[in-house]
């Protein structure tokens, strides 16, 4: 691994283990008691840190490590103020809503933020555009840097309720899935079908189908924002142009698990052995949330799970945590494959075993919900479970400080 990539990414390994850390507090607080902290304002903390500081930040830190290897440079300095910018942002973000809130300070960093992911989509974009073969990993690249741009809206949308006072809960919660689907469902999803496809596409036979994958998830996206809104009022025809999306993603997930599966020893050479298991996990999880989303288009099912919290709740950490987490470890363990100690395996196994257990344990308390049950000790099994989770990446993140990068 070279030393500028090593060290970017032990940020990402870092910045994941304080994700952890404020999961851990945030899963005490509601088993016990901590009172001095505002629960609300740490979680706003816990969720933009994690977007900015984890995600964001090592999906940028792997795409310029793709394009130092298209382009023959090391690419790092270029982009060092960038990501530095990313991840001032990120910290500023992690300390002031804790403290305030949808304050001054917050919304300030957050507003930053924004401002950094957009230069850097017009610098990325622009240097891709260099490149002198265009590849079809370069059309999700570039969807993924227009659907982060475009989240911002509903980030504006929401400061600018609450600094008007104006806050409507339909279109609280309008303007939050909105972010949340072109963060989840676009930056983070086409950025990783590109790094994915970047390496898929070298099979030259493979290629007709990776560009009729994109197409489908590229006219799926935008209409399937409408998933996570379905309680909002629409025409016929607009609800069934939702579920052609709805359909064309799960057909689109299909070809390409078909197209995996059908050519598995070719594709095995093109992952290293530490790394399939990941992201074989991380399709599984893909595949269940997007088979949920099918099933969402029911609309007694929609009203049943946006109706429980810990629905949603599970929802939103088997994408976070199932999906892309997992997925960038892989990436992680694609990355360092040479050097890949027992102990970092160790720990990556620890924090996968958290992420399944986790997602058992908020299914259970999802499952009691609908039949309005409460389940003994759960939330004592939830901050257990937030424990293995922060053990697994501390051990992750020794190992890997351990590692001596090459130049």
């Amino acid at each position: 691994m070279r030393s500028s990539l090593h060290k970017w990414l032990q940020v990402s390994v870092l910045n994941l283990l304080l994700v952890s850390l404020i999961g851990v507090v945030l899963r005490y607080k509601i088993a016990f008691s901590l009172p001095f902290i505002d629960q609300k304002h740490l979680l706003h903390g816990h969720s933009h840190f994690a977007f900015s500081g984890w995600i964001t930040h090592t999906l940028m830190v792997l795409l310029v490590q793709y394009l130092s290897e298209q382009s023959g440079r090391d690419q790092f300095r270029k982009y060092r103020s960038l990501l530095w910018g990313n991840l001032l942002t990120a910290y500023g973000m992690l300390l002031w809503f804790p403290i305030q809130g949808y304050g001054p300070w917050s919304i300030t960093f957050s507003t930053l933020s924004i401002f950094v992911s957009w230069i850097f989509a017009v610098v990325y974009w622009k240097d891709l555009n260099r490149l002198s073969v265009q590849k079809i990993s370069h059309s999700w690249f570039k969807l993924a840097l227009l659907f982060n741009a475009v989240s911002a809206l509903g980030a504006f949308a929401l400061a600018f309720m609450m600094a008007t006072q104006t806050v409507h809960q339909n279109w609280y919660l309008a303007a939050v899935y909105f972010f949340l689907h072109f963060q989840y469902n676009g930056w983070f999803f086409f950025a990783a079908m590109g790094l994915l496809t970047a390496r898929l596409e070298t099979l030259v036979f493979l290629r007709k189908k990776l560009w009729y994958i994109y197409l489908l998830f590229a006219f799926a996206c935008i209409p399937a924002y409408l998933l996570s809104a379905l309680w909002l009022p629409m025409s016929q025809l607009v609800y069934v142009l939702v579920i052609a999306a709805a359909i064309a993603q799960v057909l689109a997930w299909w070809l390409f698990l078909s197209a995996c599966f059908k050519n598995r020893a070719e594709i095995r050479k093109l992952f290293p052995g530490n790394s399939q298991w990941l992201l074989l996990l991380a399709a599984l999880a893909t595949s269940i949330k997007l088979l949920l989303q099918l099933g969402s288009t029911i609309p007694s099912l929609s009203q049943l799970a946006f109706g429980f919290r810990p629905i949603v709740i599970g929802y939103l950490h088997l994408v976070l945590l199932g999906m892309f987490s997992i997925f960038l470890i892989g990436q992680l363990a694609i990355s360092i494959n040479n050097t890949l100690s027992k102990i970092l395996l160790t720990g990556i196994r620890i924090f996968v075993a958290g992420v399944i257990i986790n997602e058992i344990v908020l299914m259970v308390q999802g499952t009691a919900a609908l039949s309005y049950q409460s389940i003994p000790f759960i939330n004592e099994s939830l901050l257990a479970t937030a424990l293995i989770l922060f053990t697994g990446i501390l051990v992750m993140l020794l190992a890997f400080r351990k590692i001596k990068p090459g130049n």
